[in-house]
């Protein structure tokens, strides 16, 4: 068990959740209050995506994370800063062409997904380490090999840290190689994203033969999506790891209630607490997974 828990908030997402839920922030300045209104709550880190804000649609728009990003270090509030690094993954295949990408294809390579990166210089930035059939349809998000190394050097020249976003066993084997090739520093982080169609589900026994494999010194947290989120803040504390919520992954409080990023960080703190565990703060957050303290923290 850990004992010494961080709390992640992923605040928005890239899925078509705004018109499912008014609590789903879409704005720099949304992301960047609930971004504190997560950390007050007892988030040490708070992972961002951007979104069109006269719109909702995912966004790759540095102009958009630069503005989210300093309204989050202006606050008085300290929090970790993760920023989505896998936008620009999506391929759509025609049925009758499968050379023909269609709409909703937003496919480039490794480094132009990092442009953000390079000016914001978060304190992490996640690498989703594989290529999936993202739920039904003909959707896949591309990540391959040559293009995740060119990804983690340029990443690892930057002083950012990566968090190895695994969706299936065959993910972590690559990842580990990555740790093992001296791409990624010590101590390498590793989110286990669990429920993902159609990546590796949510089963318990799954999560434990993921943490099993995990290289020696990793630090790790996971996540189930939907009603399996909060299960799995105790799913994640009893196997040794960290864990996140947010409104990415589900907008339920409980059935028919919909929830706010603060009110689903105040549960998940709630969880970890009552399993006799204490909640990372912000700084102990950097110690444990290796970080620089911010200057402007």
């Amino acid at each position: 068990m850990n004992h010494d828990v961080i709390v992640t908030c992923a605040l928005t997402g890239a899925g078509d959740t705004v018109r499912r839920s008014p609590h789903v922030p879409v704005s720099p300045a949304q992301i960047a209050a609930s971004a504190v209104e997560a950390a007050n709550a007892g988030a040490a880190v708070v992972h961002i995506h951007v979104r069109e804000p006269e719109t909702g649609a995912p966004s790759r728009e540095v102009a958009l994370y630069r503005d989210a990003v300093r309204l989050v270090r202006e606050s008085d509030v300290d929090v970790v800063v993760n920023l989505t690094a896998g936008m620009g993954g999506d391929l759509v295949l025609d049925q009758e062409d499968p050379l023909k990408p269609v709409d909703g294809t937003d496919l480039v390579n490794a480094l132009d997904r990092l442009p953000h990166i390079e000016e914001l210089l978060p304190d992490i930035c996640t690498l989703d380490c594989g290529s999936l059939n993202f739920g039904e349809g003909s959707r896949l998000y591309v990540s391959t090999p040559d293009m995740l190394r060119a990804g983690a050097r340029r990443i690892q020249e930057l002083g950012v840290k990566p968090e190895l976003e695994i969706f299936d066993s065959g993910q972590l084997w690559f990842a580990s190689k990555l740790v093992e090739e001296g791409l990624i520093d010590a101590p390498p982080l590793f989110q286990l994203c669990m429920g993902i169609p159609y990546g590796a589900p949510a089963d318990p026994g799954l999560l434990q033969a993921m943490v099993h494999l995990l290289p020696e010194g990793a630090r790790w947290a996971s996540f189930a999506i939907g009603r399996d989120q909060m299960p799995w803040v105790a799913q994640s504390v009893l196997l040794g790891g960290h864990t996140r919520v947010g409104l990415e992954d589900n907008l339920y409080l409980s059935r028919g209630v919909k929830a706010t990023n603060g009110r689903l960080v105040e549960r998940a703190v709630g969880i970890v607490q009552d399993l006799g565990a204490q909640v990372a703060s912000p700084a102990r957050a950097r110690e444990i997974l290796g970080l620089t303290e911010r200057a402007d923290a």
